[in-house]
């Protein structure tokens, strides 16, 4: 909830990189209002993620898309399921089909890694956190399938913890110096975050 109007731009902005002008394939060949069904098929086995946010890219593309999904984001998925199915105008489904599919690739693989290696260490106490080491404009979906794979996110962006890295630490003249420069920046701010020191 906190961060939908991202998604939503998200969105908005993945859907107009694809379409442009219009999509001309389907403005050549397809009646406009001619209705359609499809099945996304699952190729591997794994974690699925991107099932609600698939939803929600075809809401956006088109209101008179019916989805239906089989599964939940987080579902263990076999080669052979059907992930969902959609039902509403033929062009726009094949309008919306590609991103959908390329969301959902992409998060299922970071979903299935994460539950991969948090299920290694799961006799620790250990957590798998994520980095901003993420795709950019896509790092809110690809955190998500973080969670949705049992991991957890470390920090979403430069804005909400504090981390000294090396060069902060090489540039304030020490890790004292720079804890001491944090830690007085943030009472001047009035801003309660987490320092971590890498």
């Amino acid at each position: 909830a906190a961060f939908e109007g991202t998604l939503n731009q998200f969105i908005a902005s993945a859907l107009s990189e694809d379409i442009g002008s219009g999509d001309q394939s389907a403005l050549a060949c397809l009646d406009p209002d001619t209705s359609g069904a499809a099945d996304c098929l699952i190729k591997a086995k794994g974690v699925i993620a991107g099932i609600d946010l698939a939803r929600r890219i075809f809401a956006h593309s088109d209101q008179r898309i019916c989805f239906m999904p089989y599964l939940v984001d987080g579902d263990s998925i076999q080669e052979g399921t059907i992930a969902f199915r959609v039902e509403g105008p033929q062009a726009s489904l094949l309008s919306a089909e590609r991103l959908v599919l390329n969301c959902l690739q992409r998060m299922s693989g970071i979903a299935t890694l994460t539950h991969k290696v948090q299920q290694l260490i799961a006799h620790t106490n250990c957590r798998v956190l994520d980095t901003r080491k993420t795709t950019p404009n896509f790092r809110i979906a690809e955190k998500w399938a973080v969670q949705i794979g049992g991991g957890e996110n470390h920090r979403m962006g430069l804005y909400d913890m504090i981390m000294l890295k090396d060069n902060h630490i090489d540039y304030a003249g020490g890790v004292a110096q720079a804890i001491e420069k944090t830690l007085a920046y943030l009472k001047r701010q009035s801003k309660n975050l987490p320092i971590v020191v890498e």
